[in-house]
């Protein structure tokens, strides 16, 4: 089917709304990041088992999962623009109920809130992409989307811990939520340079549930989905305990471990653009497969004894892995459903996705249990696996 273009904008235009998109994501990513690098900290802060604390992350992120596969649903019937204006409002006030917080149950059920109520930013805001781009030129739009998620991921896991020592979790958070503030104001007083939105049909729970399984339904859906999945498992569960590892095995104090951190992002912030636009011109089942294995290959590395200096590039390497493989499986669920259902479609891959990180954070901290190498021996085995299978798996996806 042809694909429905919603608006042809000026380049400037264009730039800025996919600008407000990317600084949002990036608070969104900035934020759900600071978390893992502070668990040894809030701790001891909170007089709580680092093991408890491990828990904020499946309470984030597997909300959060849950969560997107309705936002999509919603954004397809009511509209992106409205649905985003209030995330956005959202995302600043779960950050700034966080000082407020004064045990480890209370953290947890805030994080559970900060999960649902932000869990439709970034799939919202590929579908509005989605919607605004023909698919041979999304790849630079959601590259930037996507590095400024990685770059989300950089400072938030490295700039938390850092500045830890001197503020405190619960002034950054505060400052987060201040900046998220500002922000959402600033997205509410440029609004006008999205894009219009496409006429939505209202449709039926049944009709909504039809959908979704026939975007399962096909071999093509199945294994971008599957794919999704499995990727994010293995990235949310080596970066999650990432921070601990800094501190466990190499001894570095929190500002040292911020610093060993700083690497995890940074080519997405850089390459995020090139590589979109590579794969808008070379296809993305040339990429995908060999970002599986760079991944792979990152996290054996670590079971090894290394040098921290290693290490730290080893960080770097594996957000490469992820900066080449998830935005590019974003670009290809833009296709698996229509303009009516695309919203539905990023927002399952975003539900597959997040799903992932939480079983992935909690299935490394279960193999954690006698020390960090089997499970980075373990999750770097099975990324080997798919990255090899993935050169026949999508051999004939662009």
């Amino acid at each position: 089917m042809k694909e429905l273009v919603t608006t042809v904008c000026l380049p400037k235009r264009t730039d800025g709304f996919v600008r407000v998109l990317a600084a949002e994501a990036f608070l969104v990513l900035f934020q759900a990041y600071m978390v893992a690098p502070l668990i040894p900290s809030l701790a001891e802060s909170l007089h709580a088992k680092v093991a408890t604390l491990g828990l904020l992350i499946p309470a984030y992120t597997i909300p959060y999962g849950l969560s997107t596969l309705l936002y999509g649903a919603i954004s397809d019937r009511f509209g992106r623009k409205r649905l985003l204006l209030i995330l956005y409002a959202l995302l600043a006030l779960s950050s700034l109920l966080v000082p407020l917080c004064r045990t480890v149950d209370q953290l947890i059920l805030l994080r559970i809130f900060a999960g649902l109520s932000t869990g439709g930013i970034v799939p919202v805001s590929v579908s509005l992409i989605g919607d605004t781009f023909p698919y041979e030129k999304r790849g630079k739009p959601i590259g930037m989307l996507f590095g400024a998620m990685a770059g989300g991921m950089t400072f938030g896991a490295s700039l938390g811990i850092f500045f830890n020592p001197i503020l405190g979790w619960r002034n950054e958070y505060m400052i987060a939520g201040l900046i998220s503030l500002a922000l959402a104001v600033w997205a509410f007083t440029t609004h006008r340079t999205f894009p219009a939105e496409i006429e939505k049909t209202p449709l039926k729970a049944s009709k909504l549930v039809s959908n979704a399984r026939q975007l399962l339904g096909s071999s093509r859906g199945r294994r971008i989905y599957s794919y999704i999945f499995i990727n994010g498992m293995f990235h949310s569960g080596v970066f999650s305990w990432l921070g601990y590892y800094f501190k466990t095995e190499h001894n570095l104090q929190d500002q040292a471990t911020g610093l060993a951190l700083l690497g995890y992002g940074v080519p997405g912030m850089l390459l995020g653009v090139t590589i979109g636009r590579w794969a808008d011109r070379r296809g993305r089942q040339r990429i995908i497969p060999f970002g599986l294995l760079v991944g792979a290959f990152s996290v054996l590395t670590l079971a090894f004894r290394i040098p921290v200096w290693l290490a730290a590039v080893v960080a770097s390497t594996l957000s490469l892995g992820y900066d080449m493989t998830q935005p590019l499986f974003a670009g290809m669920v833009t296709t698996t459903g229509n303009e009516q259902t695309r919203g539905l479609a990023v927002g399952l891959s975003a539900c597959v996705l997040f799903l992932g990180y939480g079983a992935g954070a909690f299935i490394f901290q279960l193999l954690s249990t006698g020390g960090l190498s089997r499970p980075f021996v373990v999750f770097g085995s099975f990324e080997l696996l798919i990255g090899l299978l993935a050169f026949r798996l999508f051999k004939n996806h662009r």
